[in-house]
C-alpha cells in the first residue's frame, strides 16, 4: 500500500505518491494567491493527479505545511505567505476534497523527518536538522517521531534568542537566529555594507572573491549559525546534525568552515555529533509529508 504526501508552500504546492520508499509520481501545482478553500481545491486535484500518475492504491494522505498548526484540532493557526488561513481547519476539510485520512506535519519538522529516514541521517537513532534559507526551520527526530512539544512549538529553532536587542525578527521579537543568520538578514547587512541593494547570489560571489565586507557579514552569520547548532545539540544530545537550506548549500566551503568552527569553539569538552549536509534538496518536504502518513498507517 502506498501513500501520498502534499507539500504546501507560499507560491506552490506539490504532491506525490510514496511507495517502497521513493516517490512514484509528482504533481506541482501553483498555490491560489486567494488561499483559504482555493488551496484546499487546489491540493486536492494536485493529489488525485498524482494517485492517477502513480497508478496504485494509496491508503492516507500526509500533509506538510507552514504553522504555527494546531495539531490537536488539526488547524493551521495562521500562515504568514499563504491567505485566509487564520485558524483554517485545514484536516478537515482536505478530508472532505479527497475523502481520504489526512495527516498534517508542520513543514520543516516534515524535512527532518524525510532526512532522518531516507537522506544525510539515515540509520540514525536520533536527528537533530536546521535548514538555513530565507528563515531557518528545524526539527529533532528521534526513532520514528518528530518532537513536537505540547503546543506544537517544538523545532522553532530559528525563533531561538541569539542576541538580545539585536535585530527584530519576523516574529515580533529581538535577536532571534532568523533576524541574524538568513538570507534577508544579510541582504539586510549587505544594504548598510554596500549602500545598494543587493541579493545573496551577488554577496555570495563577493565574499567567494574574497570582499572584505562581504566577508564580514557573510561569516557573521555563518558563525550564529554554528553557535545555535552547539547549543541545540547540548539541548537534544542528537546522533547526527543536518544542515540544510539555500544559504547553507550555496553560500560556498567558507561558509561551511566558519559554521564548523564556531561549532566546534562552542561544543569545547563536549562530545560533537557530526554536521553531514541535507540530500534530499527540495524533494525532503514532499517525502517527509508523504512518511508522516505512512509511519502514522504503519507502512514506514
Amino acid at each position: 500500500m502506498s501513500v501520498v504526501g502534499i507539500d504546501l508552500g507560499g507560491t506552490k504546492i506539490m504532491a506525490g505518491v510514496l511507495s517502497e520508499g521513493s516517490i512514484k509520481a509528482r504533481v506541482t501545482v501553483p498555490t491560489p494567491e486567494e488561499g483559504g478553500p482555493a488551496v484546499i481545491e487546489a491540493m486536492a486535484q494536485a493529489a488525485q493527479a498524482a494517485i492517477e500518475a502513480g497508478g496504485v492504491a494509496v491508503q492516507a494522505i500526509g500533509l506538510g505545511t507552514p504553522g504555527p498548526l494546531d495539531f490537536k484540532r488539526g488547524r493551521i493557526k495562521f500562515a504568514p505567505n499563504i491567505a485566509n488561513f487564520t485558524d483554517f481547519p485545514i484536516v478537515e476539510r482536505l478530508e472532505q476534497a479527497t475523502g481520504y485520512k489526512v495527516y498534517m506535519e508542520n513543514d520543516a519538522n516534515a524535512a527532518a523527518l524525510a532526512e532522518h529516514k531516507l537522506g544525510a541521517a539515515q540509520g540514525a537513532e536520533s536527528t537533530l536538522y536546521m535548514t538555513v534559507s530565507t528563515g531557518v526551520g528545524g526539527g529533532f527526530v528521534w526513532g520514528n517521531r518528530v518532537l513536537r512539544g505540547v503546543n506544537g512549538q517544538g523545532g522553532e529553532i530559528g525563533h531561538i534568542t541569539m542576541q538580545p536587542g539585536g535585530p527584530l525578527c519576523g516574529c515580533g521579537l529581538d535577536g532571534c537566529l532568523e533576524a541574524l543568520a538568513t538570507g534577508p538578514a544579510m541582504e539586510r547587512m549587505a544594504l548598510a555594507a554596500f549602500q545598494r541593494e543587493m541579493n545573496t547570489r551577488e554577496l555570495f560571489a563577493l565574499f567567494q572573491q574574497g570582499d572584505p565586507r562581504a566577508s564580514r557579514i557573510v561569516l557573521q552569520a555563518a558563525s550564529w549559525v554554528g553557535i545555535a547548532l552547539a547549543s541545540l545539540v547540548k539541548c537534544y544530545d542528537p546522533e547526527v546534525v543536518v544542515l540544510g537550506g539555500g544559504v547553507a548549500l550555496n553560500a560556498g566551503q567558507g561558509y561551511l568552515d566558519e559554521v564548523l568552527r564556531s561549532y566546534q569553539r562552542y561544543m569545547e569538552n563536549w562530545i560533537a555529533p557530526p554536521i553531514r549536509l541535507a540530500q534530499l534538496g527540495s524533494e525532503a518536504g514532499l517525502l517527509g509529508a508523504a512518511l508522516t502518513a505512512a509511519l502514522e498507517v504503519g507502512e514506514a
